[in-house]
């Protein structure tokens, strides 16, 4: 068994979330090193590529989420062992990361006029696209995206679902996904209801 270290941020959501999902799914231990943002700005130049999450592995520091989360999928069984399948639950994870890096530009839009205007505009046109074809490509038969059951892809997918229902994004309409995408709806529950998330998250006394 490896020795693992997650460093990311002291948060609930986030690139760092489905991999602590994961790893807590599969009990997998590892340390859940959360860095306040006070302390990012020193503790950053140590990481590879200046960004978190970061996964050490028996000493070794290794970044990109994606990256990190096929590999705690492999030690969970939460990939598919199918080449086919794998590739299917990849490119889910890779389009999430897409749709969740078109909000990456209006956070640091100073001007709220602008802001307004850009989230708007997301909403209504790319964003809202994505989130579409993201719940297209849901299995009818199964509800999930790849190898007919829960894989890294949905809690992916699921974290991402709930950022956007959150409401702590201004400017972006809280039922965006209700309009867009109703079957993401029901994907999230049925990750929420799974025993290891829901327990990851009473463990951490979280709210939901």
């Amino acid at each position: 068994m490896h020795n693992l270290q997650l460093s990311y941020f002291d948060i609930h959501g986030g690139r760092g979330e489905p991999i602590r999902l994961a790893l807590a799914i599969g009990g997998v231990p590892f340390e859940d090193h959360r860095v306040k943002p006070a302390d990012w700005p020193a503790y950053k130049p140590s990481t590879p590529f200046g960004a978190m999450p970061v996964l050490t592995v028996d000493g070794r520091a290794v970044s990109q989420s994606n990256s990190i989360l096929r590999f705690v999928g492999k030690l969970s069984d939460l990939y598919p062992s199918d080449p086919l399948q794998a590739l299917l639950c990849d490119e889910i994870m890779d389009a999430a990361e897409d749709a969740n890096g078109l909000l990456a530009p209006t956070h640091v839009i100073k001007d709220p006029v602008e802001l307004k205007a850009a989230r708007e505009a997301l909403a209504a046109g790319k964003l809202a696209a994505y989130v579409a074809s993201l719940a297209g490509h849901l299995d009818p038969e199964s509800g999930w995206f790849a190898d007919g059951r829960m894989t890294v892809a949905d809690l992916k997918v699921f974290t991402f679902t709930r950022y956007l229902r959150s409401g702590r994004i201004d400017h972006l309409p809280v039922d965006l996904v209700e309009r867009v995408a109703p079957a993401l709806i029901g994907h999230h529950d049925r990750v929420r209801q799974h025993p290891g998330v829901t327990k990851w998250y009473a463990d951490h006394g979280v709210s939901y």
